[in-house]
Formats: structure tokens, sequence, C-alpha cells
């Protein structure tokens, strides 16, 4: 007989398939932009270029929070064994997205007030240096990009073909719908960091060459708030995304709906008096499941097996209460 310990292990091997090649990719983008967050500090503070100061001030904040995203997935797969963890160790990726939206939105907010303050009080600055650092740390950016970008690597697409027995008609939802929705919040954390200091490199070096062939000085303070405002943005949608998930609000997701669906196709009559879904992994969910029936027929294995259309739904909990039995199934 299997103790909890164990079941819990099976379980969170279940969940956790980790992203050995994101974590090593983070890793590269995290040495790549602390080498040039320090020739971006040294330029501006040798160059008299506030605009490059900045910059690499900004991009030590990506850095700690490529960091914190790197540290996440050793965290996650280090404790991956933990019976502590029922659901396993992916929320630890949670977890670390959100820290780093939220930070993103504090570079954010000081990139505004310095923007505003320059625009108020110029300096003057040595352009072509500060351009030329300025364009290889743009050039660092792309290549942190580029490794971060899931493209389409972690989309899963389940074709299921819904052809059973207590089925008399075709069944065939289209679930990739929301499949494709499903991302590593946490490497999209890491990849939005990079995102936003790329954008505030090209802000940057717009505004310098603006500066020095065009005179245009206030330039480089009136685009500081504008990619402060677009940073701002992305860090929202990031904490809005990652918090949803970490508060368990996920009964508006389409699986919800779907579960309810598989359910009426059983049996009209039964009637769902509790139902509970969370997301447990990258696509991955829980669900708990209370109904009352007067057929004797569905039992809670019925239900399950129903169910198992949907690969997402990897944890079924059903209890049926009827006038015949109850039947419980953990």
């Amino acid at each position: 007989m299997q103790s909890s310990t164990e079941i819990n292990r099976k379980h969170s091997h279940q969940f956790d398939e980790g992203n050995p090649l994101a974590q090593k990719k983070i890793l590269i983008a995290t040495i790549l932009t602390g080498v040039m967050m320090v020739f971006e500090i040294f330029g501006g503070w040798f160059f008299n270029s506030m605009a490059l100061l900045a910059d690499g001030w900004h991009m030590s904040s990506h850095m700690l929070a490529l960091g914190l995203a790197y540290l996440a997935y050793r965290v996650a797969r280090k404790y991956a064994d933990d019976p502590r963890f029922c659901f396993g160790t992916w929320k630890i990726e949670i977890l670390a997205g959100y820290s780093s939206a939220i930070l993103l939105m504090v570079v954010a907010v000081f990139m505004g007030i310095q923007s505003i303050e320059r625009l108020f009080n110029p300096v003057n600055i040595h352009y072509n240096e500060a351009i030329a650092i300025a364009v290889i740390g743009l050039i660092i950016n792309f290549v942190c990009a580029w490794l971060l970008h899931e493209g389409g690597h972690h989309h899963h697409h389940h074709h299921h073909g819904h052809d059973h027995d207590h089925h008399h008609h075709d069944h065939h939802h289209g679930h990739e719908h929301h499949e494709n929705e499903e991302h590593d919040l946490n490497q999209k954390a890491a990849f939005l960091h990079v995102v936003a200091d790329a954008v505030t490199s090209v802000l940057a070096i717009i505004a310098l060459f603006a500066g020095k062939y065009f005179g245009w000085d206030f330039l480089d303070a009136v685009l500081g708030i504008v990619g402060a405002i677009l940073v701002a943005k992305w860090s929202w949608g990031l904490i809005r995304d990652t918090g949803k998930t970490l508060l368990d609000a996920e009964m508006e997701h389409p699986v919800v709906d779907e579960i309810r669906e598989v359910i009426e196709e059983l049996d009209p009559q039964l009637e769902i008096t509790d139902l509970h879904v969370w997301k447990v992994g990258r696509g991955k969910f829980s669900c708990i499941l209370s109904l009352d029936s007067q057929n004797s027929a569905i039992t809670a294995d019925v239900v399950r097996k129903a169910l198992s259309i949907h690969e997402e739904v990897v944890h079924v909990s059903v209890e049926i209460n009827s006038n015949f039995k109850l039947s419980a199934a953990v």
C-alpha cells in the first residue's frame, strides 16, 4: 500500500515537467546582462551620459530579475521530490515571475521619475562614446531576447478524438484555443525584462542621435517617459497573469466549461453541487467535483474516465451523492 509521501512524490513528478533549457538560457542571459551592465555604468559615469548611466542601472535591475528566474528553476528542481509540496513545485516559478513583475514595475516608476527630472535639468553628454556603448548594449539585449523567446516550443496541441461509447454523436471541442495560452510565466517574466531593456536602449539611442545632430536634448527625457509607460504596461500584464495563478483564480478558464460539458453529456440528470478547478502545472489542472445523481450506473470511475479525454486535467477527485449510495474516490 502506498504511503501519502509516495503518492505526493508521484504527483509531483506528474505535474513538474521542468524547463531545463529555459534555465540554461536564462543563466547565459544573466551573465551577458551583467557584463553589459558594468560597461554601461562605467561608460555613463566616464562620459557624463546620464542616459547611459540610467540605462546601466536599469539593466542591473534586469540582471537581478534574470538571476531570480534562474534561481526559481533551481529551487523548483531541488524540491521536486519534497513531499511537503503536494502538487509539486511549479508555483515557485510563478512566484518568481510575480516578484520579477513587481520589480519591473518599480523600474518603470524609477524610469518615469528620472526622465521627468531630466526634462527640467538637462545635462551635457559625450554623444559619440555614449552612442557606441548604447548600440553594443542593444545588441546584447537582442541576443538575450532571442535566447529567452519561447516561440512555439511550449505550446501543447492535444487533438482529442472524442469518440466514446457513451456518446452517440461527434464530440469535437477544439481544445487548442486554450492550450496555446499556456506559457512558462517565469521565462516570460525574464523575457519581458530583456525586451524592456531593449526598448529603453532603442529610445536612448534615438535620443542620443537627436541630441547630437539636431540639438533636441529634451527628446531624451520624453522618450524615457514613453519607455517607462510601456514597461509599466508589460509589468501590469505579468502581475495579473502570475497573480491569477497564485490565487487559483481559474474558474473562468475554458477547461471549467469543458468539464461541465462532459458531465452533462455523461448524464443530463447529473447535478454538479461543487466544482473546484485550479492550475498545478503549465497547462495542467486539478479538479474536485461533487455530484448529485439518481443513476446507479454513474460511479466515480465512470466520471474520471469521461474526464480523461482532457489530458490537461491531471488530478481528479470525485464524490457522488445519491439515494442509492455514497461513493468517493481520491
